[in-house]
């Protein structure tokens, strides 16, 4: 293992709002937060300049706030917040894109494991370079941030993995104890879905590399259906898009996997790209994001998916039914995505994590004014994923459980 230690360049994010208190009379907002009214925002008119016709990554910021800050569209927002949420850096490589996706919150070691960047152009990784696995102590967080909640010093340290594992892109668990990671394989080596022993030195066994003999295309995203050992995840053309995959030879879908029988089928296609996938609680509902306008070498294309889909799980078949368009992203698209415990929805998106209730209504963003394509609840609070810097967010909101 190796451990990198990084000076951090940011401190409590503290910005002064250009939402006026007039405005917002009822409102107690957090340190540096801003309310923008979309009643205030309807009606543009021919004359406005700042139309987002050319870059979906640009979020919608009419207040021109400077970032990290906390942008409320609902009020309801406030109650995922709490009253005295910042935003503040706990880590970062510059030049090296070390937190993209896959984390997995380790509650009894206090420890977030998370994938560097696969394909990206600040992953240094493709057809001839892995990706890396890192991993990050909340603990250590949590003691700097108390001595200097003006900055802190952390450290990232990378995990030595088995050659098996290449390009891990999703990640969820504790699954029995170990961490579960999809990857999207490299060059001719499978995609796999893999588990791995949170402690050194590691240990790593595959679980499953083929579809009755046919490579995946490039795996992205995995989650548990709760209450059960079900393993669920997604397979878009991502690294065939990225350059470090093969043509894809299997459509874009979703998967149901059974571990204890072997057993692996479709559950639900139809999809340019499918990512990010999640559960309620329950196990009723499913989410599944579409990132279909993110096309990597194709370029991007804003007509079309970059959308969140609701599903119901079948309660004998555990397929997924009756899709219906649950959200939208204004900006990029919904990449990783987590609920929290009262059924709201979160997601890495163009400009920073987007909320949504329950009923698909925009409620808030922590925007970070760069792609930050996953995120994490701690007992520290949500851990947010921007390639080069990770982000802490002290919010009263708290996870659900994706252990089994």
């Amino acid at each position: 293992m190796v451990a990198f230690t990084f000076a951090l360049l940011a401190t409590t994010i503290s910005v002064a709002s250009k939402t006026s208190a007039a405005d917002t009379p009822d409102l107690t907002l957090p340190p540096g937060a801003v309310y923008v009214d979309p009643l205030k925002y309807n009606v543009l008119g021919a004359n406005y300049t700042e139309w987002r016709t050319n870059n979906s990554l640009v979020g919608f910021n009419p207040t021109h706030t400077t970032s990290p800050f906390i942008q409320v569209f609902d009020p309801s927002f406030l109650d995922i917040t709490g009253s005295d949420a910042t935003i503040r850096v706990v880590a970062s490589h510059p030049g090296f894109a070390v937190a993209h996706e896959a984390p997995i919150y380790v509650p009894d070691l206090n420890v977030v494991f998370f994938a560097s960047n696969a394909g990206g152009t600040l992953g240094y990784s493709g057809w001839y370079n892995n990706s890396v696995v890192s991993m990050i102590n909340l603990t250590e967080v949590d003691t700097a941030l108390a001595a200097n909640p003006g900055g802190v010093h952390v450290s990232i340290q990378t995990l030595n993995l088995s050659d098996t594992v290449q390009m891990v892109n999703g990640g969820t668990g504790p699954f029995k104890g170990n961490l579960l990671f999809v990857t999207s394989g490299r060059a001719l080596l499978p995609p796999s879905v893999v588990l791995v022993n949170p402690s050194p030195p590691f240990n790593t066994t595959v679980l499953l590399d083929n579809f009755y003999g046919r490579q995946f295309n490039s795996l992205n995203d995995v989650k548990i259906l709760p209450g059960t050992d079900i393993i669920y995840f997604t397979d878009p053309s991502y690294g065939w898009l990225n350059g470090f995959r093969p043509e894809p030879m299997l459509p874009s879908q979703v998967y149901r996997f059974d571990p204890s029988t072997g057993q692996v089928q479709v559950v639900a296609d139809q999809f340019v790209n499918p990512n990010g996938i999640a559960f309620t609680p329950d196990g009723k509902t499913a989410f599944v994001t579409d990132t279909g306008s993110g096309g990597g070498f194709l370029g991007t294309n804003q007509t079309l998916p970059a959308t969140i889909y609701q599903y119901d799980v079948d309660p004998v078949t555990q397929s997924f039914a009756n899709r219906r368009v649950f959200a939208y992203s204004d900006s990029g698209i919904p990449d990783g995505i987590q609920l929290d415990t009262n059924g709201n929805v979160y997601s890495g998106c163009g400009e920073g994590i987007h909320v949504w209730n329950p009923q698909g209504t925009l409620i808030g963003k922590f925007f970070i004014n760069s792609t930050t394509p996953e995120l994490m609840f701690t007992k520290s609070g949500l851990l947010i994923f921007d390639e080069q810097w990770i982000y802490l967010a002290n919010i009263k909101a708290q996870g659900i459980d994706l252990s089994a």
